[in-house]
């Protein structure tokens, strides 16, 4: 063998060897690279897999210095057999080294490099008492809205109350009180029209603002005490809201012909503006009575109509409206007649005229709208029929006010000498009421 053939030959063969060498390398790094990015796509890291990698590179270096280490002895066993003396010794180039690096430091820069996992804090958790134990009850938080809410009610409440009392001063102002002592003292045998004349005159009284006038139609027979009544009302009104605003109109006195009709409806209608005007200054209600109504013209009542129609102004809405007439007297006379055997003598008189005012009202309203349409807008009430000990009592309150000694004795004479009629239910009917109490007292 010549020395080129074994320069070749140790050349190849140490080209082959570097082969190798570099394979088995790649191969292992390769291996290694596959377990790194197997730790590197796990979610978190941990210490372990860090280890692992350390251990890995150090099996690599020592590997790799013990294959290098044969790699040099076979060149220099080559290299003495073949080579020329004074050619330079191949060397493989510095790749991958790990020279001068131990272990150790190794492991310290890793701890030193890496920073350390931060602990999580534990969330609390909540522990409930047994069944058995006690329950602690929850701590109930106050808001600050009640507060608010008391304020608003105390509010509400104070409104409330001063609208009540205003009311009551309203209602105060006219004394019904004392025309109720008045009227139940001075009106014999009708003690459920008076309470319910009242109830009519608080609810209207009660407050100052209203969409329409108060219309009330007394209705009964003569001598029930229409009049009378009427006489009452006007003598308190005047004095509780003054002479000029109380009007007592006598159909009779101030028209008696029917050809001045028109110039009464014209009179009439300007006193009333008049006085209404005059209320609205002074803030009260004015009183018109309208005595024996079925007297009234066409033209007057047409007037009237118009005045108490609720399409008027502020000041003719707050007003009271009272007509006393004798129309329907012959339904009421008939129904106390027929229905005075099925009224209980234990009921009361108040529940007397209920039923009374209940039964004709339909038919009275029905007979008074017929007449005109005036009597549409007026409240029904109806006087009943007065019985023999009703007339007794007339004449003694009118023999005390004469002066005469009230003798039981002479007032029941006087009372027998009035017409009734045919007893009916146990009860006698008077057939002119008292009408004929005056002129009889008169010729004692």
């Amino acid at each position: 063998m010549s020395d080129q053939d074994s320069s070749t030959s140790a050349s190849h063969t140490e080209g082959e060897f570097e082969g190798e060498m570099d394979e088995e390398v790649d191969e292992e790094v390769e291996g290694e690279g596959e377990r790194d990015e197997k730790h590197r796509s796990s979610p978190a890291p941990s210490l372990s897999s860090f280890s692992s990698s350390l251990h890995a590179v150090i099996r690599i270096k020592q590997k790799y210095q013990a294959m290098k280490k044969r790699r040099q002895e076979m060149a220099l066993g080559l290299g003495g057999a073949g080579t020329l003396t004074g050619a330079p010794v191949r060397t493989s180039p510095k790749i991958f080294t790990f020279d001068g690096v131990s272990p150790a430091s190794l492991s310290g820069l890793s701890s030193s490099t890496v920073p350390p996992k931060k602990k999580r804090r534990r969330r609390k958790r909540v522990l409930f008492p047994n069944r058995g134990g006690r329950r602690a009850p929850p701590k109930q938080e106050h808001s600050r809205a009640k507060y608010c809410l008391y304020l608003l009610c105390a509010i509400v409440f104070i409104q409330v109350y001063n609208a009540i009392e205003n009311l009551d001063d309203h209602v105060l102002r006219y004394d019904l009180e004392g025309l109720e002592k008045t009227l139940r003292r001075e009106v014999f045998g009708q003690q459920g029209a008076v309470e319910g004349l009242l109830a009519l005159l608080k609810d209207y009284l009660s407050t100052y603002v209203h969409n329409k006038p108060l219309v009330v139609s007394v209705n009964g027979p003569s001598g029930v005490g229409k009049s009378h009544l009427g006489r009452l009302l006007a003598g308190h009104f005047r004095s509780v809201v003054g002479e000029t605003l109380v009007l007592q109109y006598y159909v009779l006195h101030r028209c008696p012909q029917e050809a001045e009709a028109l110039r009464c409806a014209g009179n009439l209608s300007a006193l009333i503006s008049e006085m209404v005007e005059r209320a609205e200054e002074e803030e009260k209600i004015p009183l018109f009575i309208f005595d024996e109504a079925e007297h009234m013209h066409g033209q007057i009542l047409d007037a009237l109509r118009q005045l108490v129609a609720s399409k008027q102004s502020n000041e003719y809405l707050n007003a009271i409206y009272l007509f006393l007439s004798n129309l329907g007297h012959a339904h009421i006379t008939k129904h106390m007649l027929h229905n005075s055997s099925s009224i209980s003598m234990a009921m009361t008189a108040s529940g007397r005229h209920s039923n009374l005012v209940k039964e004709l009202t339909p038919v009275l309203r029905g007979t008074l709208g017929k007449l005109h349409a005036l009597w549409t807008e007026a409240d029904i009430l109806p006087l009943g029929l007065l019985e023999k000990g009703h007339v007794m009592e007339c004449f003694l309150d009118e023999m005390t006010r004469e002066g005469f000694y009230p003798d039981r004795t002479n007032v029941e004479r006087l009372a027998g000498e009035i017409e009734y009629y045919p007893e009916a239910g146990g009860r006698e009917y008077s057939q002119t009421g008292c009408k004929q109490v005056v002129a009889k007292v008169n010729l004692l």
